[in-house]
Order: structure tokens, then sequence, then C-alpha cells
């Protein structure tokens, strides 16, 4: 059958915009949410689509370097009807020269910008499209079920946010215009400036399907501290700047800063980054609102206490970091965490405000709001800190001329008239139930207490002398060199001079050691007080391929001896060198008792040829409980090695295609590839 010319593709952005609820970002582009079927038409030059006979496949392409393994590039195939699990496609309808397509994205598709392409004998662009988060969506994790609900969370483009103190609380209108020209072209930038993604694109691509990710990259790139974000933060002098008081929407922050090569926007306190945040977040899809916190506690240190000294005068004497703001902004987003234990679904706490560091960069959250209620600080992310916000003991030290000290405590001064804006109403909506137990309640006390005790096991500090860790990079490939490093902390007053011995063995999975793959001895390796050292050592892969087993597994060892003390001390770790991956893509219709055929795909990771290659395939229900065997003689450094394999599915349902691999250099790599076999 000849291919379909085709002249042009409509891709239906009105009426398709209008259906996923995104018509107010404009119609002239195509804007669709993931979880529900779009339309397209394909318009012929001649020819007609005939069933059964026309067969072609499509491409939808994500990121700077699509690929398949990341879930940033999927081929799918003209079906029978849409499968709601996968990618799919399948007619609508067919008139002359008209030919209409329905595309339908899963629930988990990651988001952002996606180019179509159309693929028979030749590939044809059909065009652009961008994917958000649906929360109309029962299968996608930002699924919101009150439709008022997502109105005033989703759909809204201006609200409320509080502002005073818990005695006098005033609000502030403000415009969050998520919908407006060129905002979100700005939040799509916004994910594609942050470290992650400038670092390995592909890598923060392929986690964009996870609105937690989104949301803690979202909550670092609101504030300019670590990155190219959007605000600089100020509360003192703004004179080079625009005062947080003075602005009254996202709007003009989004679009300076997107207009000025992602240069900061000068500048923002709380509830305006907190309201730049509910702006992107709202127009990538995720149900969010800002909520303002009164008698906000900043626990600097994580002991959940705020410790403030005074003088016999009541003069306020500054020895800690610890603070009390008046009130503190910050987020809430509706999701599901099937990364936490049950029960704690529903809204999520992040903070852009750039106040302490989360795994090394300045955001926080998202927190389930009930692990906050139940002081569940084991949770991740950023647990103590939030709890502390709500809920931490103040104590006020009063110290004397004579050296005698009073400590004062009060445990209900923390966390006071939460609040967010009713929906529907401009109104405010007291949410304080959601955060914590009422005040001076049983329940209260012992939700803090049980966080006492959880903080102090995530606190416990480390005893005073020499600390050795290791500390590895990610994506470990076996036939690249990479470093790792011995990190060594100095918990002492003084500097300390050690002795390190770092060394790098082939390892075995049940315990035995092998060959030394690298060694670096340090004699005199001085240590700051109070301070630790990193110091690395390189895995080249021309020594280690010698010596590692099929197990892949290299153990590392940090010994340390105190030159003074002669203490020793010890660190180890195991570590995998990941194999290259086997891309598996399905060629054809899978039916029961229907020739299908399988394009498996393994790229030479190494410097050096492999040999003696053998690609073993199977599957229940698909290769007669046989394996299918390809042999390739040689393959050359980075070169892709491709074979095809036929088979015929002999029952319907969910089969599993599994690759194994084997060469003289590469072993045990392996690979699957799910299949729905239909009837």
């Amino acid at each position: 059958m000849a291919a379909l010319d085709i002249d042009r593709c409509d891709l239906k952005s009105k009426a398709n915009n209008v259906s996923h609820r995104t018509y107010l970002n404009g119609t002239d582009r195509l804007i669709v949410r993931r979880g529900q079927p779009f339309i397209i038409t394909l318009h012929l030059r001649s020819g007609q689509f005939q069933p059964g006979a026309s067969t072609f496949s499509f491409v939808a392409e994500t990121g700077p370097s699509p690929c398949e393994s990341s879930g940033t590039k999927t081929e799918f195939y003209l079906s029978d009807k849409i499968n709601m699990n996968q990618w799919s496609a399948a007619v609508s309808s067919h008139l002359g020269n008209t030919v209409s397509l329905t595309i339908y994205s899963p629930p988990d598709a990651r988001i952002g910008s996606y180019s179509l392409t159309m693929k028979q004998v030749e590939s044809t662009r059909l065009g652009d499209f961008v994917l958000l988060f649906n929360p109309w969506c029962p299968g996608d994790s930002v699924y919101m079920e009150n439709e008022e609900e997502l109105k005033e969370y989703v759909l809204s483009q201006d609200g409320l946010i509080f502002r005073g103190t818990e005695k006098h609380i005033t609000h502030c209108a403000w415009n969050f215009g998520q919908f407006q020209p060129g905002i979100l072209d700005a939040c799509l930038q916004l994910l594609d400036m942050n470290p992650k993604f400038l670092k390995n694109a592909n890598q923060d691509c392929s986690k964009r399907n996870n609105p937690v990710y989104v949301i803690r990259v979202v909550s670092a790139m609101i504030n300019c501290n670590d990155d190219k974000g959007v605000l600089a933060g100020s509360w003192d002098d703004c004179s080079d700047g625009v005062s947080p008081l003075s602005w009254c929407g996202s709007v003009n922050i989004l679009l300076n800063w997107y207009g000025s090569a992602c240069q900061p926007v000068r500048y923002g306190q709380c509830w305006v980054f907190a309201a730049v945040g509910c702006t992107v977040l709202r127009a990538l899809g995720i149900p969010s609102r800002v909520v303002t916190n009164f008698i906000s506690a900043h626990d600097s240190n994580s002991n959940l206490i705020i410790e403030r000294y005074y003088d016999e005068n009541g003069t306020l004497i500054k020895k800690s970091r610890d603070s009390i703001w008046n009130f503190h902004c910050w987020v809430e987003s509706w999701l599901t965490r099937p990364d936490l234990k049950p029960g704690f679904d529903g809204w999520q706490a992040s903070d852009p405000t750039p106040q302490e560091k989360s795994e090394g960069v300045f955001c926080c959250g998202p927190i389930s709001v009930k692990a906050i209620k139940e002081g569940e600080l084991t949770l991740k992310y950023d647990a103590p800190f939030v709890f502390a916000e709500v809920n931490a003991d103040v104590v006020s030290c009063i110290q004397r001329k004579d050296g005698s000290q009073e400590k004062l405590t009060c445990t209900d001064q923390v966390g006071q008239r939460i609040s967010t804006k009713s929906v529907g109403k401009d109104t405010r909506e007291d949410i304080t139930h959601l955060y914590k137990y009422p005040e001076g309640s049983e329940e209260e006390r012992r939700v803090f207490e049980k966080a006492t005790n959880q903080n102090k096991r995530l606190k416990t500090q480390p005893a005073p002398g020499l600390h050795p860790k290791i500390k590895v990079t990610e994506g470990m490939k076996n036939g690249c060199d990479f470093d790792v490093y011995a990190v060594v902390t100095n918990n002492s007053p003084k500097p300390k001079l050690c002795r390190l011995i770092f060394s790098a063995y082939a390892a075995r999975y049940n315990g035995k050691v092998g060959d030394v793959c690298a060694m670096k001895e340090l004699p005199n390796v001085q240590i700051p007080p109070n301070e630790e050292t990193k110091i690395p050592l390189r895995l080249n892969y021309y020594k280690y391929c010698k010596s590692i087993t099929a197990d892949n597994l290299i153990k590392l060892v940090a010994l340390l001896i105190d030159n003074e003390t002669k203490v020793t001390a010890l660190a180890v770790r195991d570590i995998y060198l990941e194999n290259p991956e086997i891309t598996i893509k399905i060629l054809g219709t899978p039916k029961v008792n229907c020739k299908l055929g399988a394009e498996i795909t393994l790229k030479n990771p190494l410097s050096e040829p492999l040999q003696d290659c053998l690609f073993c395939v199977e599957g229940a229900n698909l290769t007669d409980e046989k394996a299918i065997h390809k042999h390739i003689a040689l393959v050359r450094p980075g070169q892709d090695v491709k074979v095809k394999v036929d088979f015929t599915p002999k029952e319907p349902g969910l089969s599993k295609l599994v690759v194994d691999f084997s060469s003289d250099k590469l072993r045990v790599v392996k690979g699957y590839k799910n299949i729905i076999i239909s009837e």
C-alpha cells in the first residue's frame, strides 16, 4: 500500500484547547493535558485512507536529546482503538482526502514541549504541542475531584494573599496570571534553566512525569540563590530594584525574567516568592494555593526549638540564627505521594523563599501537610524545617550580669491562624487544623514529643574526632572513567593531620574481594577544625576492566589514621557500574497468532571492540518457550548494534519480552519490554 501523501496537518488547536481547558492560553498553538485524547486532522494531496491497508506510526518527542529509555521519546502505531495505558493513536473518522486521528498520551507522560512526527516510508513532521499535568484525569497523580476547587486552584488567575499579624490579618489581591501571553513559555523556560537540566537534560526531562520532582525544581528556581532563578530576595535596601511591596502580580515578574535572558528580577520577599511559585505550578497544571502562617519560626539548627537571648533589660542579644517572623508564606500543591507510605496524599507544602538548603540547594519540600500534623519527620522532603515553622517551642534565655541564666519556654506561640483564600469566595479560610492539633491539647504535645524523638535520630551529632565517608557521582557506567571521593570530617575545634589510604577493589555479590582497581595513599592530609575535606580517587576503565567481574561491583575502602592519636577510622562502600541500556522496539500490532517483530539495539560504550556478541531473547507466550539467539562477531567502539527477531504471540494479555546480551567484555546486560497482546 502506498504511503499517504500528506498536504498538511491541522492540530485543531482551538477545539482541543477548549476540551483540555487550556484555551485561556490562546488557541494559536496546541496545548493539551496528559491522560486525555486530542484530535488532529490529516489533509491529503491525493488518494484516501484505507482501513487495514494504510499503516503508519507516530513519534512524540520532548527535550533536547529524546530517547525511548528515558520516556522522552515514544513511537506508537496506529491501532483499532486507543490504549489508555500508553501513547496510542486511532482513526476517529475519514472522508475523502481527510483523516481525523485521535492521539492519546498516558496520565504519567512527561510534561513539556513536544514534537509529533508521522512515520511512513519517510517521516513527516506534523507539528508541535505542549503537554501539561491533568488534574481532571483520575489517572494523573495531581487529580482533584472537586470541580469548584479545580476552578480555584488551577483555573483562577487571581486571588488573595494574607499578611499582617495573627491579631490583625490583612490581605492583598494578587494577579497570578498563569494564562497570560508569554507566561507558559516562561514557565517552560524555567524548567529548562534549572541546574539539573543544564547538567543532564535528558535525565531531567525524564523525571518531568513526577509532580514531586517538578515542584522541587520550581521551588529552587523561583529564587536565584543557586541558579539563574526568577527572583532575588531582599529584606533591607531595595532602592536598586522594585520593592516587594510594590508587586501586584506574577506576570511582570516572570515576563521580565524571561525577557532579560533569565536575569533575576529585584526584589521579592516570601509572599512574592510564594505567589510566583503558585503561578508557575498552576500554569503547568498542578493545583496550588498560597498559604500564610502567622508567628512563623525559622529553625536554623533543626532542633525544633527557637532560641532567643535577652539581657536583663529585655534587649534581644543576637546569639542565634533562629528567628520568628510575623508571618511567612509558602505554596501548597495537591497530589498523591506514592513515594511515601500510605496516608500522606493531598496537600503538600513547598517553599521557594530561600531560607535553608535542602540537599545542597535553596529549596524546600514538597512535604505532606498530614505528615507535619502527625509529626512524621522522617518523610521527605524537609519535614523538620516545616514542622518547626508551625510547631516549634520558643525558649527565651534571660542572661543576667552575674552570668546566671533563666529559661522561659513557650509551647503555643508558633503557628497561628494559618490562612489561605476560600474556594470561590474572597474570604479567609483558616487551615491551622490541617497542620497541627489544637494548641495545648494532649495530641499536640504527643506529636511534638514524637517529632522531637524522630528529629534527634535524624540529627544525631557525630562524636568528636575524624570521620571518613565515601561519596560517589551519579551515572557510574561500565566503560567510563569516573571519580569517587573520600570525605573526611574533622569534628573537633583544632586542625587535624591524618594519613588516608583510599582503595578500590573488584568485588563479588557474595562479599569476596578481588584485585585492586585503584589506590591512593596520602600520608599528611590536613583537615581544618569543624570542616570537611574531599579527596578524589580516579577509576579508569583501562585499569578496572581487567579485574571487574560480571557482578559489576567495586568495593571502596577509605582507611583513616589520626597522626597524633593514632586512632583509626574506616569507611566502606560498594558501588555498581551501570551497563548500557538495551532498547527494544516492537514492530507491528501485537495480536494473538500474528507474527510480530522486535528491533533490539545496544550501543557499545567501551573504547574497545566487543567480540563474540550474543543476544538471547525469550518471553512466555511469545517465543514458544524457546530462546531466540542472534550472534554478532564484532561491535566497534561506540557502535550501535541492532538485531531483529520475529515471534508469534500465543495468548492475550501482558507479556514481557526479555533480552540478555553477552560478549567478551560486557556480560549479563539485561533488558525487557512489556507487550500487551490483544485477541
